[in-house]
């Protein structure tokens, strides 16, 4: 038998050995996807550092849907986000901040807190050659690999004192825009052919900044592009210990692991396209539908284009409206509109307005269309997430479809660090270790002559 025969016989068996009937998990009070019967996740722990609300459980055990809220220790994103914009001043940092120490800072630590950051971006000589010699295929595989790598650089990487888990935390905040850019900058080079460009971060500017900067090169971004990807990372930073790639986090830390297994365990978590690949899936659909609907403003046409969709007649077939529905939100993601309101301004400064109307429709009618579509089976509302508008916004300042995931997971370990800090210093610590229950039947060993 030759490998390729091997294989086929390996696989053919999984049909039998991997089917489990999807009866056994309610009989058996199985909790799939660790979601209850409702939809509302288990509740698998306790956390301070971020909150998800998007329905209230009535006396009755019921769920009423309720406008979406997310908070970042205790404080309503909203409020952050307007806060930041009254006061004209960008806020990744500050948000960061905010969500590693628990509290706001004053102004002299938040410019303390932003200069450590800056002068932390720029990677040694060993590690900027390392990643230029990577050969990938995907960024968020050479993320992985790069921070894994910086484990090799810490001089106590295993350490998991507070004062060391707070260094670390700075440091893989300062450095993912670093690696993602550079390592896009390598994909660049090696799968498309282009010159390879390895621009070193500035010490006096943001982290928005520097990463446009670091992708595009000077003078190729606007005050506006700054602002609408300093917001994006606020609103991407933190999403509660429920998501799958903070809960891989934390499970992962729940052993004692190092910092930066941890992290990368996370990054291969986002890297799923059911978690962090959705604005390319929204953005990929889009396309679709300016190529198939010829008036853009034609509420009818739409709705039929729309329900064709979701009868997986069109576009990928899975009958799926990229970009609505969410876990947890019902009537609105908070975070989606107030990206909303900035990618309107966007689009206008881009001359994209005739397409963010577009979108601004699909998403009316989409919305709409869906519970029509789905209301026998549909037990909630539902609303669109942040996904729908954030490939727009990141397609719009000039960023590549590559670069998508990778600058979730830039916003996203501030919220890992922060959950991995907490997971390590509860006063009770216990390794998450849930049961599966197995259910295969019993057999006898079979001597080889009788196989």
């Amino acid at each position: 038998m030759n490998s390729k025969e091997l294989i086929r016989v390996l696989s053919d068996s999984i049909a039998s050995t991997s089917n489990i009937d999807k009866d056994l998990f309610p009989k058996m009070g199985v909790k799939r996807g660790l979601r209850n019967e409702d939809h509302s996740g288990v509740l698998a722990g306790l956390t301070r550092v971020g909150d998800v609300t998007g329905y209230e459980r009535l006396e009755d055990g019921t769920l009423e849907p309720t406008p979406g809220k997310l908070f970042y220790r205790g404080i309503d994103v909203e409020d952050l986000v307007r806060g930041i914009q009254g006061e004209n001043r960008l806020g990744f940092e500050e948000t960061s901040y905010l969500l590693l120490s628990g509290r706001l800072p004053n102004k002299e630590e938040l410019d303390a807190y932003t200069r450590m950051i800056a002068e932390t971006m720029p990677l040694n000589h060993t590690a900027t050659m390392n990643i230029i010699n990577l050969q990938g295929k995907n960024i968020m595989n050479i993320l992985a690999r790069s921070v894994l790598e910086l484990y090799t650089y810490d001089d106590s990487p295993d350490d998991i004192s507070p004062a060391n888990l707070i260094r670390q935390s700075i440091n893989l905040i300062a450095k993912f825009p670093t690696i993602v850019a550079l390592a896009y900058q390598v994909l660049r080079h090696d799968q498309m052919g282009r010159s390879l460009h390895v621009r070193h971060p500035f010490e006096d500017k943001s982290v928005a900044e520097n990463f446009l900067f670091m992708m595009k090169g000077k003078d190729n971004y606007t005050d506006l592009d700054v602002k609408i990807l300093d917001l994006a990372l606020i609103l991407h930073a933190e999403h509660g210990g429920g998501n799958n790639s903070t809960f891989t986090v934390r499970v992962t830390s729940s052993t004692e692991t190092d910092t930066y297994s941890a992290i990368a365990a996370g990054i291969g978590s986002l890297k799923g396209p059911l978690h962090g690949g959705a604005n390319v899936k929204v953005n990929a659909m889009l396309d679709d539908i300016k190529k198939n609907v010829k008036d853009w403003t034609n509420v009818k046409e739409i709705d039929e284009y729309l329900m064709k969709i979701l009868r997986k007649e069109t576009f990928d077939k899975t009958g799926l409206i990229y970009g609505i529905g969410h876990a947890v939100y019902t009537i609105s993601d908070p975070r989606a509109i107030l990206l909303k309101e900035m990618a309107r301004e966007l689009a206008k400064e881009k001359g994209r307005e005739e397409e963010f109307e577009l979108m601004n429709l699909i998403e009316e009618r989409g919305v709409e269309r869906f519970l029509e579509y789905k209301s026998a089976t549909a037990k909630k509302r539902t609303c669109i997430n942040v996904d729908f508008y954030s490939g727009f916004v990141y397609d719009a300042i000039g960023l590549p479809e590559e670069a998508f995931s990778p600058l979730f997971a830039m916003a996203r370990i501030v919220g890992w660090s922060a959950h991995r800090i907490e997971e390590l210093n509860f006063t009770s610590k216990r390794i998450i270790r849930p049961a599966y229950k197995n259910v295969r039947e019993l057999q006898s060993f079979v001597p080889m002559k009788d196989r």
